[in-house]
């Protein structure tokens, strides 16, 4: 049995900031899934897994702290949280024990018994039975009795997860293809960097909705938020990365995680739309992106930004910093954008329709043979080297396996690699040699 992810409950872990909701939404999922730092604010967008607990699958989403009355960043995350409890099934709200009720509490709550939906209130910090007695104070709040927690070290979440599972719907079976699960492999591609060149607006843009907080601060995007949207060539996974820059750069933990965070959804990518800030120009830190990229061999897409807002010479400087700066990319699709406007949006899935295509691409080997025989017999290898024999030994993206009299120098095997990618037209797919020497 198997259900669309659509189709599971949907669990929103909400309260005003750091109370322990990343630390809670954590503890349930298993894994460091979502940043946490002891301080308030570090959660901004909506981040949503797929948990399970006795068998049963279900969404998490984890919010950014409700916070009336702050500055303008702060209204969005709020907005955000709002957003979460309406579209939510059950409601997890999470109180600090520690606190008591605060003002921001009892608006949270005033908000949760508006909107109806099942609510389980969560006491947390309770780390041990001496502030047991201090849960029955939250009673005030007027959502239901309160379940004591450990959020940090999992005291009580046990029997939190009972009750939530008691709130869902009865389970639907449905039937499906044992092959499903092979044919349900969802094309990942992760939108990536600097801070502030406008990924998260074209995540929005993308799927359709304010999905990621959006505003001018530099490193509002902490955490890798995905989405996936039905296209005409099948569902495609858009991940929103948070902006990367240089390591000496980084002084904060929260940001660091944010980093590594992103260089995994790299690695996990398909393809990387690498998203450049075309009224600065190509940086070197978004060379060293596209060279991270290079290396984690994902297809690249770079999407040239706020191109409308450039005159003529402009453009024509910016043409020149990708030759000369991504020219290790080669073709890669470049396109300009904007991701406000929605201007040239439009072309971004047709590229990558090209690039999913060829990056599944699988050639017979007598073919792979016979365009390096011809590649050799028009330029023989330095000293006498020589490829054998060839074979494609797996896709995703293509990778060859040259079998060699002697060692291949690196500026031959770019000669037939280059070889390869012209006779089979795969564009700006990576392609991996890997030679292999024969007595």
């Amino acid at each position: 049995m198997s259900t669309q992810t659509t189709d599971l409950p949907l669990v929103a872990v909400v309260g005003r900031p750091n109370v322990g909701k990343s630390t809670l939404f954590n503890r349930i999922v298993g894994r460091r899934e979502a940043i946490v730092e002891e301080k308030p604010g570090v959660t901004r967008d909506r981040k949503e897994v797929v948990a399970e607990w006795q068998a049963r699958d279900f969404r998490l989403v984890d919010t950014g702290g409700w916070m009336p009355g702050g500055n303008a960043l702060d209204e969005k995350v709020s907005k955000q949280s709002e957003k979460a409890i309406l579209e939510a099934d059950v409601v997890l709200f999470v109180v600090d024990v520690t606190v008591g009720i605060t003002e921001e509490d009892s608006r949270v709550a005033q908000i949760l018994r508006k909107n109806g939906r099942p609510v389980l209130l969560v006491a947390n910090k309770v780390d041990d039975t001496n502030r047991e007695s201090a849960i029955w104070d939250l009673l005030g709040l007027g959502v239901g009795d309160p379940f004591p927690v450990s959020a940090l070290h999992g005291r009580g979440t046990g029997d939190l997860l009972d009750a939530l599972m008691a709130e869902f719907p009865p389970e639907p079976e449905v039937l499906v293809d044992e092959n499903e699960a092979e044919a349900d492999k969802i094309f990942s591609v992760s939108i990536v960097g600097r801070p502030n060149v406008g990924k998260s607006t074209l995540f929005n843009r993308l799927i359709g909705d304010e999905r990621s907080v959006v505003h001018d601060m530099p490193g509002t995007t902490r955490d890798a938020v995905d989405t996936i949207v039905e296209t005409e060539d099948g569902p495609i996974r858009f991940v929103d990365t948070a902006g990367m820059r240089r390591r000496s750069k980084v002084d904060e933990a929260t940001e660091y995680y944010s980093l590594v965070r992103a260089l995994q959804a790299i690695d996990r990518s398909d393809v990387a739309l690498l998203v450049i800030d075309a009224t600065v120009g190509v940086t070197a830190q978004d060379q060293r992106l596209a060279e991270r990229i290079d290396a984690a061999g994902c297809p690249v897409v770079v999407l040239l930004n706020k191109w409308e807002l450039l005159d003529a010479d402009a453009r024509d400087e910016v043409g020149y910093q990708i030759s000369q700066r991504l020219h290790f990319i080669g073709e890669s699709p470049v396109l300009k954008i904007s991701a406000l406007s929605g201007k040239g949006v439009h072309r971004l899935l047709p590229a990558l329709s090209g690039t999913i295509e060829d990056y599944h691409r699988r050639v017979p080997t007598r073919k792979v043979n016979q365009v390096l025989r011809a590649a050799q017999a028009a330029q023989p290898g330095p000293h006498g080297a020589r490829v054998l024999y060839a074979t494609q030994g797996a896709t995703d993206p293509p990778t060859f396996t040259l079998f060699a009299n002697k060692e291949i120098p690196p500026s031959y095997l770019r000669y037939l690699e280059r070889s390869l990618r012209e006779a089979f037209d795969m564009g700006a797919t990576p392609i991996k040699m890997r030679v292999r020497k024969r007595d």
